[in-house]
């Protein structure tokens, strides 16, 4: 049994469930309060300086009128691969675009290459590495993606490392298959065959070793279409798995037009997203998954979140850490540009972070808020309120994380 007493402020949004519009910057706030923890549950909660009952031998962490929050969950991310692409700033720098890159085979292609060449055991420490890196910056619950192996043996090899993780690791992990994140070289100007060979070949063998929770799909200009798109994720429905997809990062195709015509769980990225994709997404209740430390890294613009929430859009936000177009895992980082470039409020960010990220993992019954009867997923920060904590940009201001009940 675990007393936290001494809470500042205890900031947390409620419910188990997607939050846009209003209720996207609706956290309920609690002052002089304490959270009693047993058996990893959140059992009660208190405030006004009263002490749970029956938490008289219990362990006790003194959160000396701090600000106390939800384990924050990062929910895109493709944590899994070999090497590093550090050797592509120079070529940004004389003007490459992303897309002019991976024409080149450089990008994606090239941590293909790194990924394929690396051990299973070798993917498995470094990721686990990256969880550790992202755990001391409270994140306590992670998803991560496949895509860097782009055939049946090195996808399956990436999926097993996040297997492995999930049953080894403190932190909850989220799985999806991202097998059609770029066609490989040998498919090259073979699309819709690579894509026939995931849907017939790949997926199925995802599927019978249950690697995976999520298909994805990247739908972009020189990646693939809306058809191809269309097709993978269908595929994946049909075998169980909830849909999500890359959309419009870089072009507007039609990625979130789909995504609400599919019943996608999220759209992510959206940096071109318009009118159309919007009212898609609103009509099909995607969750904008957005990414604003891709954007800052990529010179972007950032993606319209005030008129996602004005239409009622549930917004989460994620760190897209991968070894391209954003090599940082720290999600209090992409906090504080979602306060500044996406002109979120603080507690609008907090719900990004939390329960709409929950929602996004499909763990919202489990995880995401603060409330009697939910996994005891908490962080104490150094800071007074979240005012502070999206303020100090850059820094990392964990003081002590909990996870499942536990200090780690």
């Amino acid at each position: 049994m675990l007393l936290i007493k001494n809470i500042g402020t205890l900031q947390t949004p409620v419910g188990s469930f997607k939050h846009g519009g209003q209720m996207q910057g609706e956290n309920v706030k609690l002052h002089n309060a304490a959270i009693l923890v047993e058996n990893g549950l959140i059992k009660a909660i208190t405030e006004g300086g009263r002490l749970p009952e029956g938490c008289e031998n219990a362990e006790v962490i003194d959160a000396q009128g701090l600000l106390v929050t939800p384990g924050l969950i990062d929910c895109h991310t493709h944590m899994v691969f070999g090497g590093y692409r550090q050797g592509e700033i120079p070529l940004k720098l004389r003007g490459a675009s992303y897309l002019d890159i991976l024409r080149a085979g450089g990008g994606i292609l090239d941590t293909v290459g790194k990924t394929r060449a690396a051990s299973e055991d070798e993917l498995y420490e470094k990721t686990k590495a990256f969880l550790d890196e992202m755990l001391s910056f409270g994140v306590t619950t992670a998803e991560s993606k496949s895509g860097y192996g782009l055939d049946l043996e090195n996808e399956l090899k990436q999926l097993r490392v996040n297997k492995r993780l999930r049953e080894t690791h403190k932190m909850d992990l989220v799985s999806t298959f991202l097998g059609a994140h770029a066609i490989p070289e040998e498919y090259k100007g073979m699309a819709d065959a690579y894509i026939d060979l995931l849907c017939d070949v790949v997926l199925p063998a995802v599927k019978e070793q249950n690697l995976a929770d999520f298909v994805d799909v990247f739908c972009e200009d020189s990646v693939f279409d809306v058809h191809q798109s269309e097709k993978m994720l269908k595929a994946g429905q049909a075998l169980g798995l909830r849909a999500r997809i890359h959309a419009d990062e870089i072009e507007e195709i039609g990625g979130a037009v789909l995504s609400g015509e599919v019943g996608a769980i999220s759209a992510e990225h959206l940096i071109a997203t318009g009118e159309k994709g919007m009212a898609s997404m609103a009509k099909g209740g995607v969750i904008a998954d957005l990414l604003p430390c891709t954007s800052l890294y990529l010179n972007k613009t950032f993606a319209p979140a005030r008129r996602m929430i004005e239409l009622g859009i549930p917004v989460a936000i994620a760190s897209d850490f991968n070894p391209g177009s954003c090599p940082s895992l720290n999600l209090q980082l992409a906090m504080t540009m979602g306060y500044i470039k996406y002109r979120m409020t603080p507690e609008e960010v907090l719900t990004a972070v939390t329960i709409n990220a929950a929602c996004s993992c499909g763990l919202e019954e489990k995880i995401g808020t603060l409330e009697v009867g939910k996994q005891a997923d908490i962080v104490l920060w150094n800071a007074p309120d979240m005012e502070m904590l999206v303020y100090r940009m850059g820094s990392n201001l964990v003081k002590t994380v909990i996870k499942k009940g536990e200090i780690v």
